[in-house]
């Protein structure tokens, strides 16, 4: 296996190339999470994974709630699925409330003070009500809770490590909240083991091949319970040792497209896809010639960018006009006739999930 092989396999398991899915939910389930701050960006991540999905479509999975937003790993948003929710937040949510202590006790805020903030956060929202944020504030404020400086973003967020509180549906341009008992009805929840093992077996079937390293980092786990978590799902589990490094991935399904076909295949990846931000090493999908050739702030690989045969080409931006999407791409190298037309069918297929005509300025 070289790593345009691994990189092959990685966009036919995230299912970024091959058969899409049907709904969100369903790209949200197989994937065990995927990160959500930049929601435009997040709502194309699932997009791209499915057919004919548009905009509006990934609006109406949130309001429905058969998607949920929370904070559950790193720490950071993520999209997650109902059925899932709370067995993850019972897995990676002591250690994200470890890693916010220092904030936390900077800005005052202490186990007794997310005890009240959480009390009138519940009575806030009992009965179904959803809530945005400018709503919350005052009624955090009334019970001393000091939302300033970040105050209300770690108070919510406590609320959401909880299990509290989780996303509701969107009021405009607005998110809400809603209490989560109230959102998703109780369901047969994992012991821990069961939980750490169905976390690693998600990962590594979804966005395999990928190391141990890659899973720490993805997850946020101790680099111990990472460990163990894949020592439980090894037997159903194959491996290669790859420049020194071991890569796992479950035994691949025969591609829908083959690799010929994926090397002039070209895709629009969003901000933090899950193709770029799942993997702590990213040498497999991109040359580090290439760079001085980024942007600044998008030194990392998680801006917007250009994959032709499943490696980083370039990275692109948008601007929204009332009658198209104009694309800017910034390319690393010339691309010829095919590969231009690749891209004009990936800016299309993005296109066409906003509802827009394309204008790519090259």
């Amino acid at each position: 296996m070289t790593s345009f092989d691994i990189a092959h396999q990685r966009l036919l398991n995230q299912h970024i190339a091959g058969a899409p899915f049907e709904k969100p939910a369903d790209v949200v389930q197989w994937l065990g999470a995927v990160q959500a701050q930049d929601y435009a960006s997040a709502k194309w991540a699932l997009g791209l994974r499915l057919q004919g999905a548009t905009d509006a479509a990934i609006d109406q999975a949130l309001a429905d709630g058969t998607i949920l937003r929370t904070h559950v790993m790193r720490p950071t948003w993520h999209f997650v699925s109902p059925a899932d929710i709370r067995w993850l937040l019972a897995l990676t949510a002591p250690r994200i409330k470890a890693l916010s202590a220092y904030y936390c006790r900077r800005l005052g805020l202490d186990d007794a003070t997310f005890t009240r903030s959480n009390a009138a956060l519940a009575k806030a929202l009992q009965g179904g009500k959803q809530l945005t944020r400018l709503e919350l504030v005052p009624m955090l404020q009334q019970v001393g809770i000091i939302t300033e400086n970040l105050g209300f973003v770690y108070s919510i967020m406590r609320a959401e490590l909880d299990g509290l509180v989780c996303s509701g549906a969107r009021r405009g341009k607005q998110f809400t909240y809603a209490l989560l008992d109230e959102r998703v009805p109780q369901v047969k929840t994992l012991e821990r083991e069961e939980a750490l093992a169905e976390f690693a077996r998600r990962y590594f079937t979804s966005h395999g091949p990928a190391t141990l390293q890659d899973f720490v980092w993805w997850s946020g786990l101790s680099v111990a319970d990472a460990r163990a978590a894949l020592d439980m799902v090894t037997s159903q589990l194959i491996h290669e040792v790859i420049d020194g490094q071991t890569y796992w991935f479950a035994i691949p399904a025969p591609p829908v497209l083959p690799a010929k076909d994926l090397s002039q295949t070209a895709f629009l990846l969003p901000y933090f896809d899950e193709y770029t931000v799942g993997y702590t090493d990213r040498s497999a999908v991109f040359d580090p010639s290439h760079t001085h050739k980024l942007d600044s702030r998008d030194n990392n690989l998680l801006s917007n960018t250009i994959v032709l045969g499943g490696q980083v080409i370039g990275t692109w931006k948008r601007t929204i006009k009332k009658d198209a999407v104009i694309i800017t791409p910034n390319l690393f190298t010339p691309l010829n006739k095919d590969e231009t037309r690749a891209f004009a069918a990936a800016a299309n297929r993005y296109g066409a999930f906003l509802g827009l005509p394309v204008n790519a300025t090259f």
